[in-house]
């Protein structure tokens, strides 16, 4: 090969390698130049529509006046919070990017602050959603969270449980958190079909099998799954 894997991939680039000679997707890859290139253009042409957005959002935050409509200091904020998403998944290193976000919107958060004065109830809530967003911004530090919630995202949505099968179990306790208890059982029970599958036509995945109890035994200690509705056992 003549084209390089990036130090810093980005989702189109990460999620090809995942697929390269992996008998867990349908449509197993073999790793070529052309395959890899097109997944760094991608990446790359996220990143520069990146930057020209991130520009315009920095000129938005710095021409801001003293008296500003509320709802303009809002709208910014969540700008911001979808900019700290999309450079989560961008190729590079992106944290000077995450940190300039991270610096903004405390400046940001101190300006409604400011606006909410002695409402004790407004100033909750207000802790509440900076706890939220942090514990947020913290499941985004995983690539493989930060790759599936990019809304456009190259994980096709039949790429799901083989994406998840595939991965490492640090990197599932955090991307777990992010479904829900219905979501959790078909992901469980797609993945045991999935598995059993392949074991019937003589591809062996037992790496695979225990990373699937490991996200039932996920599931379950977490309560996600309920007391009246829990997954079948997974097969040894």
């Amino acid at each position: 090969m003549i084209i390089q894997r990036a130090e810093h991939p980005g989702s189109h680039e990460r999620h090809l390698l995942r697929k390269v000679a992996n008998p867990l997707f349908e449509n197993a890859l073999v790793l070529d130049d052309d395959n890899l290139l097109d997944a760094q253009r991608r990446d790359h042409d996220e990143l520069v529509a990146f930057q020209a957005e991130f520009h315009q959002l920095l000129e938005a935050a710095t021409t801001l006046k003293g008296t500003v409509e509320s709802d303009v200091v809002l709208q910014l904020k969540d700008r911001f919070d979808r900019a700290y998403e999309t450079a989560s998944h961008l190729m590079d290193d992106q944290t000077p990017a995450k940190q300039a976000i991270r610096k903004l919107l405390s400046f940001i958060m101190m300006a409604v602050r400011q606006g909410a004065g002695n409402d004790a109830q407004a100033h909750h809530e207000l802790d509440q959603e900076e706890m939220a967003r942090e514990a947020h911004f913290s499941l985004l530090g995983s690539t493989l969270v930060a790759d599936l919630l990019n809304p456009e995202s190259p994980i096709q949505p039949d790429e799901l449980i083989p994406t998840l099968l595939s991965s490492s179990k640090d990197e599932l306790q955090l991307a777990l958190q992010i479904f829900d208890e219905v979501q959790l059982l078909a992901m469980l029970t797609d993945g045991v079909k999935r598995l059993e599958h392949l074991q019937q036509n003589g591809i062996h995945v037992e790496e695979a099998w225990q990373t699937l109890a490991f996200m039932q035994g996920y599931a379950e200690f977490a309560g996600e799954l309920g007391n009246s509705e829990k997954a079948q056992p997974v097969k040894e």
